[in-house]
């Protein structure tokens, strides 16, 4: 089993909202009454608390995010800057991390992340898997589009892919040397295009989506309001 001090934990918030409408990203819209990268970091934290955090910005908002931790009095994780892509956020993170135990990858845009989950990830690496992934069942009908029209998919054949996604370290490295790809649309993908694909799929948790729209911010208070509830 992997000690909790070798997992290294690379949560994404470089991005600009572009899709939200917002000049201010998503990930500082309030939730509970504070932004809400800042419940995604304390729900990591309860589940690995011994693990180190690195969480990456945009620079146009680093300031912005130190001055938002003095504000709400919250202990920020060590910052690193990120870049143009995710691909290359999670680039600059991974300079800074050893060849040697656990990487989780998260959306800090996902606030609500499960211990379950991160526990079964966990325990998917340290038993060997090279990749674990949380997914979900689809549940809308989907079609394959082309030049020639579409025609409907079998869809219980697909899933969709959550975060975090936990990879064996050394693993990950490598995968990251590869060049930029416009295919790589997640860590898994970059794994893939290496030829380390010996992932294990566990069941993800339907509250753990990302935030992307303006309406995806009314269900996200309905269920920090329903946790907190539990909570107390």
């Amino acid at each position: 089993m992997i000690m909790s001090d070798t997992i290294n934990v690379v949560i994404v918030a470089a991005g600009n909202g572009t899709r939200f409408g917002s000049d201010l990203p998503k990930q500082f819209q309030i939730l509970g009454g504070r932004p809400l990268l800042m419940t995604t970091i304390d729900r990591l934290r309860r589940c690995m608390p011994s693990a180190r955090y690195l969480l990456v910005l945009g620079l146009d908002f680093e300031a912005y995010w130190r001055n938002l931790c003095i504000e709400y009095g919250f202990d920020s994780p060590e910052v690193v800057i990120g870049g143009a892509t995710r691909w290359e956020s999670v680039r600059n993170a991974l300079r800074f991390v050893e060849p040697t135990g656990i990487v989780l990858i998260h959306d800090g845009a996902r606030p609500f992340v499960s211990g379950e989950v991160v526990g079964r990830l966990i325990e998917s690496i340290s038993s060997g898997h090279q990749g674990a992934l949380p997914v979900l069942p689809l549940v809308d009908s989907i079609r394959e589009v082309s030049v020639d029209g579409s025609c409907a998919v079998d869809r219980s054949r697909y899933v969709a892919v959550q975060t975090p996604q936990a990879f064996d370290a050394a693993h990950l490295l490598k995968a990251y040397t590869l060049p930029y790809n416009d295919r790589f649309t997640d860590d898994a993908s970059v794994m893939e295009a290496m030829g380390f694909c010996d992932f294990q799929l566990i069941a993800g948790d339907a509250d753990t989506f990302k935030i992307t729209m303006p309406r995806d911010m009314i269900l996200a208070q309905a269920i920090c309001e329903r946790t907190d509830n539990a909570a107390t």
